[in-house]
């Protein structure tokens, strides 16, 4: 069966909160709550836990887990037939998420959450990425063993334990986020990671759809649509992307002319670099310049 899936931005990593251990006894039930504005993440270790979030109910048995969201109505929808017992997660992001159906629907939804994550992010020309996690989902041996680390560390003095929990809490995720990518077009997904590092790594060389082809040995046409399917764009346009957001990068942390700028990015044509930044963010090279320049003068409080 196929659970929907939570779909978070990074940076920033979703953080831990808190976290526990809770016994229902038999002819016990979920509490009844709205809107605790914590993501909670409840595994059940032993018995069967029924609930439900606004509209939808699941059964979960032992071994088995359920992200429930900070802003829905969460509930019991019957008693537990037998003790059970859970652990509990709290955790928050500060980055854009969406609940989807389908894995595609997260890949076909991916630019729009981006984009909406930069408008809030306070770097909003960080570079971004996806973290994927069912809803619903039975834990492998790797994540339980992850659980029983992160439940170890209550023996630490607390001025450890609270940095320790937060690594181990992501490490925790990071796997759960693999497990998902797992169930996906894998080929496709690891291919298009590999042409994004490539590309990553060379942007300010020459790199057209010929170079992909003799490096990836795949046609084009086949590198584009995998990179569509994970990215949403063709390599040639995340190419441009990310040459436009090093050369953002550039604007704001050195001196160098537009033309210098143009060079260390890949655009050998200084003229076609203006065009094609001021069509992508709306300004000149120069005018997105002085205008960072003046709003970081206003928030120090000087004049411009």
């Amino acid at each position: 069966m196929s659970w929907p899936i939570l779909h978070f931005v990074t940076p920033p990593i979703p953080y831990f909160i808190d976290s526990g251990k809770h016994t229902y006894f038999k002819g016990e039930r979920h509490v009844s709550r709205f809107s605790i504005n914590v993501f909670d993440i409840i595994i059940v270790t032993k018995g069967t836990l029924f609930i439900g979030e606004n509209d939808k109910e699941w059964g979960l048995s032992e071994g088995e887990a359920i992200i429930l969201r900070p802003d829905g109505f969460h509930y019991g929808t019957a008693p537990c037939p037998e003790e059970t017992d859970i652990t509990w997660i709290h955790f928050q992001t500060f980055g854009a998420w969406d609940e989807m159906n389908t894995m595609n629907e997260c890949l076909d939804n991916q630019i729009a959450l981006f984009e909406k994550h930069k408008q809030a992010a306070y770097l909003n020309h960080c570079e971004v990425s996806s973290i994927f996690i069912p809803k619903v989902m039975k834990l492998s041996d790797k994540s339980m063993d992850d659980l029983t680390a992160f439940y170890a560390l209550d023996h630490d003095p607390r001025s450890l334990r609270n940095w320790k929990k937060q690594t181990a809490f992501q490490m925790f995720m990071q796997h759960l986020n693999q497990e998902a990518e797992r169930s996906t077009d894998s080929t496709a997904l690891r291919l298009a990671e590999k042409v994004e590092l490539f590309i990553r790594h060379n942007y300010n060389q020459k790199i057209t759809n010929a170079l992909l082809q003799r490096v990836f040995n795949y046609h084009p046409n086949y590198l584009a649509k995998c990179m569509l399917k994970v990215y949403g764009v063709t390599p040639i346009d995340y190419l441009q992307q990310y040459r436009i957001e090093q050369a953002k990068k550039l604007l704001l942390q050195t001196d160098w002319s537009v033309a210098r700028i143009a060079e260390e990015v890949g655009f050998n044509n200084p003229p076609y670099f203006s065009s094609v930044f001021t069509n992508k963010q709306g300004l000149s090279p120069s005018s997105y310049r002085n205008k960072s320049m003046i709003l970081d003068d206003s928030a120090r409080g000087l004049k411009p």
